[in-house]
């Protein structure tokens, strides 16, 4: 099976992965390559599994919404802290969108399973109630097609195209 290649979707497998509650991080950079980053709310899969759909407070990422808006270019990376199993995707299509009916119930399980998964180290739950709280009004998502795909667990593989 080859690497990640334009246009593919992913597989079921590492959708259900970045869909399931982990710590996720979304980046762009501007015209002069200065990267941007913040931590997503969460996640919002197409039915197809061709675009994503990552949530983030507008009001703590403005630069990454101006340079996303700008330069269409986004990474984001997808995060188990319990195992430290991590996707990273990256996509040349990105748009800045207001989120759907349903995407506030996605954001609240995706909350609740990550922090089951930070409890299972030990952090409490008002840890990832904080990192994740946010008023509706100020979430949007950023929307994009994943063209290329790569595992960064930390090990041998880190890197390396995923596996679809």
């Amino acid at each position: 099976m080859g690497g990640a290649s334009e246009g593919q979707p992913l597989d079921e497998a590492n959708a259900d992965f970045i869909a399931s509650g982990v710590s996720i991080f979304v980046a762009s950079r501007d015209s002069s390559n200065v990267p941007t980053l913040a931590r997503a709310l969460g996640c919002r899969i197409a039915p197809d599994r061709q675009r994503i759909s990552v949530f983030v407070a507008s009001f703590q990422c403005l630069a990454l919404l101006h340079d996303v808006r700008a330069t269409r270019v986004v990474a984001a990376v997808f995060s188990q802290p319990s195992t430290h199993r991590t996707i990273q995707l990256k996509g040349t299509d990105a748009a800045v969108e207001q989120i759907q009916s349903g995407d506030a119930e996605i954001m609240q399980r995706q909350a609740r399973a990550f922090a089951a998964d930070l409890a299972l180290l030990g952090y409490p739950p008002i840890l990832a109630q904080t990192m994740l709280a946010s008023a509706p009004e100020e979430i949007v998502s950023i929307t994009f097609t994943a063209t290329a795909a790569f595992v960064q667990t930390p090990g041998p593989r880190a890197g390396a195209p995923l596996q679809r």
